[in-house]
């Protein structure tokens, strides 16, 4: 079930606070009751989404109110003790579990998933195998034009694509594709979310989105073996040239084996050191059950043993 979070927050938290212990008293927090609110990277919303429903369904005397944001709102949530649990791709840093501690709490985290960041390109775009130093020459403005990654293609002015400037797909950029150099000044844009991202670059012949994984899946496909047919996903290359032998998309076995150079993980961030419903959700996400449901997204589960074998189709 969708949840029109953004625009209920304000008035749930006033709910919240206007109720009276009487009401309070009979929804105990327990690991399987009581409600609270959360904060998640926006880029996992659809995988949230499905876990809550999960959990709700199993459980129905618990609620579970997730926020969908930028991964720099997620965690000042959490550390302004907005909220007490959190799902983004980073773990706490040791200033923050500092602060967290000089508060008489304690800043527990542990991976979840192993997820990977996507290069999608329009539909009608040839050049679907790049390599790495290509992708950073793009994302740093040293490339700017289609023509200098392929001389014979027919596009020209190349665009780039995010969902917003203080996700952590930017970050994961910065850090880690372009090695602290800064982005490109011209021909950047945010969409706002990862939704608006796959749109843009549907309507956009020269544009290049940068996007989590899970968001171009093909929802009709339960083998998770293809992509979603609005776009075309790059392979990726570590080598000098990108060729169809040493290039991969992220699906799930080549993330697993990190034939798939970028990738990242995901945590459950989580402050309480109360035994209720926080920590009941924690349990779950690690579960056969809550990992399941992140096998079945795309992603790579870390708390529950997974088996890959290799398979030879013969016609």
């Amino acid at each position: 079930m969708k949840r029109a979070v953004y625009i209920l927050f304000v008035a749930v938290l006033a709910l919240f606070s206007c109720s009276n212990k009487e009401q309070k008293k009979k929804v105990l927090d327990t690991p399987t009751s009581g409600v609270i609110i959360m904060s998640a990277d926006e880029s996992f919303a659809p995988i949230i989404e499905e876990e809550i429903d999960l959990f709700e369904f199993t459980y129905p005397k618990a609620s579970i109110i997730p926020i969908y944001t930028s991964e720099v709102e997620v965690m000042d949530l959490l550390l302004t003790d907005s909220v007490r649990f959190a799902i983004t791709t980073r773990d706490f840093s040791i200033e923050e579990k500092n602060l967290i501690r000089s508060k008489k709490m304690i800043p527990v985290s542990f991976c979840i998933a192993k997820d990977a960041i996507a290069l999608i390109i329009n539909k009608n775009n040839p050049d679907s195998m790049l390599t790495v130093k290509q992708v950073k020459d793009i994302l740093t403005g040293k490339i700017t034009s289609w023509k200098e990654i392929n001389p014979k293609s027919r596009l020209k002015e190349l665009s780039l694509t995010f969902d917003n400037k203080n996700s952590s797909t930017v970050r994961y950029a910065l850090d880690s594709i372009c090695k602290g150099e800064p982005l490109a000044s011209k021909n950047i844009y945010a969409q706002g979310t990862n939704e608006k991202v796959i749109d843009y670059v549907a309507a956009t012949p020269g544009a290049i989105g940068v996007i989590g994984a899970s968001w171009i899946g093909n929802e009709k496909d339960s083998t998770n073996m293809s992509f979603s047919d609005k776009v075309r996903v790059v392979a990726m290359s570590r080598d000098g040239v990108a060729t169809p032998i040493n290039s991969y998309q992220p699906y799930q076995a080549y993330i697993a084996l990190d034939y798939y150079p970028f990738t990242r993980h995901v945590y459950a961030l989580n402050t309480s050191s109360r035994t209720g419903l926080v920590r009941g959700f924690s349990n779950f996400l690690a579960s056969d059950k809550g990992q399941l449901i992140i096998l079945k997204a795309g992603m790579m589960p870390t708390t529950q043993q997974v088996v890959i074998k290799p398979v030879k189709i013969s016609d």
